[in-house]
């Protein structure tokens, strides 16, 4: 059962190749391409999980999609037939609460087994008090050791690198001077600043600077409860192992031993604004589920989690700083289970605080000596302005007049002492795109589209 991850298989063999071209040449490449799996598990023991739990997680299986294969079931939990599942199997059928319904030969893969009478009360048992479904998780431990051992590496970001990564916006060399070695430290950052002039564009341009990718797990396992810490939404794949294997027996090729409860992921770039409360900064036992939802911080672990609008959520900025005081000095994280266990987690995440309003106005010198890096990303000049106009106009397919920017530049910028904005460029010429398409005519620069277009765009607040 394999993940539908849309994966360009194409460039997950080129990465590959890439790798084995450094491991034989010995060249040196700041940050590794892919990091290599661990070995598959041959035994129960060597997954980490109990004998029960896996028990628990083939009936759960079994009770979800019926009758189906060993083979099918193996794939689903992403864990061997041989040595591990086949014991969980023989034992249920042992015990008398899973039956072979259908089945020829040697090979046990291919049974088709269901739950029995006996099976299906013990399933719904199980799903009562922890209703995870899913590949099967590894051990809290052993995901710890992973981020810990494995973190980002930061200190590889140089100025090249970050010019890269924005050299089709207008940037200037003092900001990203400036950001630069805010992101080689690793830890946290504060952005500040008027609206519109890309404090959210730059940090997710400037994330993609950080090359390769992370051995991400599914889910996690802690006092036999399921913690879910993959999320199609902010993690990338570039390599399932499950679709390699299956690629290289289509190929007739041996496919790598290695355990397949991971996938390389990119490492993420999470934002959350206004409505980010506390509470997702916590695990969250989902009661339909019945199992636990990794927080926002645990998923962006080993990338980059922004804090946008800092200062308009529905808690004080206060009681969030007051809240990862520890895990930014310490880089670990303590969360609790509904079970009263507490568990500790890595805290490998590159923390970006961003805002629109006066540092002052939010929170005391104090808390802010915490936040290693406060950058202001200010108002362009008048010349990246311009610059930024002229690109978007390229961009956007409107033929560029500069008498027609200077009329702008003029009329609505310095005859009302307007601030500029990086923002500004593109939104007006979006404005005199709807109006021409609305009165049936190309878009152009003229003095009345770019008059009609200030006039819904801007507002005086008097």
């Amino acid at each position: 059962m394999s993940l539908n991850t849309g994966l360009d298989f194409e460039k997950v063999r080129g990465l590959l190749q890439e790798r084995d071209a450094r491991e034989e040449t010995g060249a040196q490449i700041p940050a590794p391409v892919l990091p290599d799996f661990p070995s598959m598990p041959n035994s129960v023991e060597e997954t980490g999980l109990s004998f029960s739990f896996l028990c628990d997680l083939a009936m759960k299986t079994l009770l979800a999609q019926g009758q189906i294969t060993g083979g099918y079931i193996a794939d689903f939990l992403r864990v061997p037939y041989q040595n591990v599942l086949e014991n969980v199997l023989r034992f249920l059928r042992d015990d008398g609460q899973v039956e072979i319904k259908k089945g020829a030969g040697y090979d046990e893969t291919t049974w088709e087994l269901a739950l029995t009478n006996k099976g299906m009360v013990t399933a719904n048992s199980i799903m009562d008090r922890e209703g995870y479904i899913g590949p099967a998780p590894v051990p809290l431990a052993t995901y710890n050791r992973q981020i810990e051992e494995h973190p980002a590496i930061w200190e590889s970001v140089t100025e090249e690198l970050l010019r890269s990564s924005v050299d089709d916006l207008v940037v200037s060399s003092r900001t990203l001077a400036a950001l630069g070695p805010a992101f080689n430290s690793g830890h946290s950052m504060f952005l500040y600043g008027n609206a519109g002039n890309g404090k959210t564009l730059l940090s997710e341009r400037l994330s993609q600077s950080l090359r390769g990718g992370f051995l991400l797990p599914f889910a996690v396992e802690a006092g036999g409860q399921v913690i879910r810490i993959f999320d199609a939404v902010y993690h990338e794949v570039i390599q399932d192992p499950q679709e390699v294997r299956r690629i290289k027996t289509e190929e007739g090729e041996k496919a790598p031993r290695v355990d397949e409860r991971w996938i390389v992921a990119s490492r993420p770039f999470i934002i959350t604004g206004g409505e980010l409360t506390l509470d997702k900064l916590e695990l969250n036992f989902d009661p339909k589920l019945r199992y636990y939802i990794a927080p926002l911080q645990m998923k962006a672990n080993g990338g980059i989690l922004m804090i946008d609008d800092f200062g308009r959520q529905q808690m004080s900025p206060r009681d969030l700083l007051n809240r990862w005081i520890v895990p930014l000095e310490k880089r670990y994280d303590f969360h609790n289970l509904v079970s009263g266990l507490q568990i500790q987690v890595p805290f490998e995440v590159f923390i970006i605080f961003s805002t629109n309003l006066a540092p002052k106005d939010l929170v005391e010198e104090a808390f802010l000596r915490r936040i290693r890096y406060k950058i202001e990303i200010g108002d362009p000049p008048e010349e990246d302005f311009r610059e930024i106009f002229r690109r978007c106009c390229s961009n956007m397919n409107i033929p560029f007049q500069p008498e027609m920017l200077e009329y702008l530049v003029e009329e609505h910028y310095h005859k009302v002492q307007r601030g500029f904005r990086s923002v500004h460029p593109r939104d007006l010429l979006s404005q005199i795109k709807d109006i021409s398409g609305y009165r049936g005519e190309p878009p152009t620069l003229t003095k009345d589209l770019i008059d009609t277009a200030v006039a819904t765009y801007f507002v005086d607040l008097g």
